[in-house]
């Protein structure tokens, strides 16, 4: 979605609120498409003391895989995102510049970018995911290990004596 600033860099105070859906859904992460439903945008761009503001937010729900025990779960999503809106740059090291191209700016570039750069890099179900055993594979959040411990091949001769005394 590209919008016209033109308006707004000449009009001291005044505003435009946005708003709309953008498809995410050809979007690949670690070899799964999480992005199944549309990403709602919306935000607002303001002129404040002759500098053009644009705040964006970004929500949806994922199809996501714990990263720990393997299971599927939905997982609410929302990417907050500001920067300023310029025709030129004061400096190269401004970073939370974007520029206007022909006075616009196009705001679905803008959500998708901040969007991306927002998505976790590992999921997980729940913050107190036990995972698989690494021995029999078991979810330990529904079940108990079922692997006998095994003795550490240093502490052997311990055990044994161990078993001897019982």
């Amino acid at each position: 979605m590209r919008l016209n600033v033109n308006k707004l860099l000449h009009t001291p105070e005044a505003r435009q609120d946005f708003r709309f859906e953008l498809d995410l859904s050809d979007l690949e992460f670690g070899g799964a498409t999480p992005v199944t439903e549309p990403v709602y945008v919306e935000g607002r761009v303001q002129n404040k003391a002759g500098v053009l503001l644009c705040d964006l937010s970004a929500h949806t729900t994922l199809h996501s895989i714990c990263d720990r025990c393997t299971e599927e779960f939905l997982e609410e999503k929302t990417v907050d995102y500001s920067c300023i809106l310029a025709e030129e740059r004061q400096f190269d090291e401004d970073e939370d510049i974007v520029l206007l191209e022909n006075d616009e700016v196009d705001l679905g570039d803008l959500a998708r970018t901040a969007f991306i750069l927002g998505m976790d890099t590992k999921t997980l179900c729940s913050p107190d995911c036990m995972g698989l055993c690494a021995g029999c594979g078991v979810n330990l959040n529904y079940e108990t290990c079922r692997c006998k411990k095994q003795v550490d091949p240093r502490l052997a001769a311990l055990a044994k004596l161990l078993e001897n005394n019982e």
